[in-house]
């Protein structure tokens, strides 16, 4: 066991992705069983809920809350790219745009995990963390458009003619079927489930990753940070225990969640 560790991510950023995955299980939760109201289960779980009027309030509290979270993060990036002047936001090692090593490097692992070449040398943020990153950004756009145009029909029906509605509903059922699918399989995946992180990877929660770890999963990270002397501006102690198993619980709900959604996902698709 390390005795040494960095931090990776900050207080706020682990409120705030505490925040957005709580408001985006709830809007899972509430928004499936209104989708599939025709069926069986969506009734029983409606239920449990307390009616589908009440799940379709609830729905709205969880957007609220992830619209919430959404401008506070934005509003950070811009603390950080005007006042800060922090142009790392836009390119480099630390920013979540993407670059052209990004594909490169997406080929790369590709081939290594056909075994025809050495796994890629990853810095602070992989091909697929960026993946989902931007995929918050395309549903806060897609499906976050077209729920307040539902949410607020009367004000909207001023500026934009009935049929854009219809557009509306369809969108918005289908690109949020879309979101889930890919949050509770591939990205739930990529962040716990892989063989390396198994049963679960609480960096998100300790905010902390071990020296060893990170050498391990990020050479080239490690690698710049020992050349700048910036490690030692990044040392903390080891996460307490307390905040261990606080994510160990947290992580467990929201991944059994998730894939329990995913199920009734695909049993009313199949069916």
């Amino acid at each position: 066991m390390s005795t040494q560790f960095v931090r990776r991510f900050d207080g706020v950023d682990r409120v705030l992705h505490g925040l957005l995955m709580l408001s985006f299980l709830g809007l899972a939760a509430t928004g499936l069983p209104l989708i599939f109201s025709d069926q069986s289960w969506a009734h029983r779980m409606a239920s449990i809920l307390g009616s589908f009027e009440v799940a379709g309030w609830l729905h709205r509290v969880c957007a609220s809350l992830l619209i919430a979270v959404f401008a506070a993060h934005l509003y950070r990036l811009g603390v950080r790219l005007i006042i800060k002047r922090d142009v790392g936001v836009l390119w480099g090692p630390q920013s979540m745009v993407p670059q052209w090593r990004d594909a490169r490097e997406a080929v790369a692992h590709v081939k290594w995990f056909l075994r025809l070449g050495p796994r890629p040398r990853f810095d602070r943020y992989t091909y697929w963390e960026k993946f989902d990153y931007w995929a918050v950004f395309w549903g806060m756009g897609i499906i976050g458009a077209s729920g307040l145009l539902l949410w607020f029909p009367v004000f909207f029906a001023r500026l934009v003619p009935g049929w854009i509605f219809n557009i509306a509903l369809l969108i918005h059922g289908e690109e949020a079927l879309l979101a889930v699918g890919f949050i509770f399989t591939m990205h739930f995946f990529n962040g716990h489930l892989r063989p390396e992180k198994f049963p679960m990877d609480r960096v998100i929660f300790t905010g902390r990753v071990s020296i060893e770890e990170l050498a391990e999963e990020r050479p080239n990270e490690y690698a710049r940070l020992i050349a700048t002397g910036g490690l030692d501006a990044l040392r903390v102690s080891a996460p307490e225990p307390w905040l261990v198993r606080l994510g160990t619980v947290i992580g467990t709900i929201a991944v059994t969640t998730g894939l329990l959604l995913v199920g009734f996902i695909l049993y009313a698709v199949l069916k």
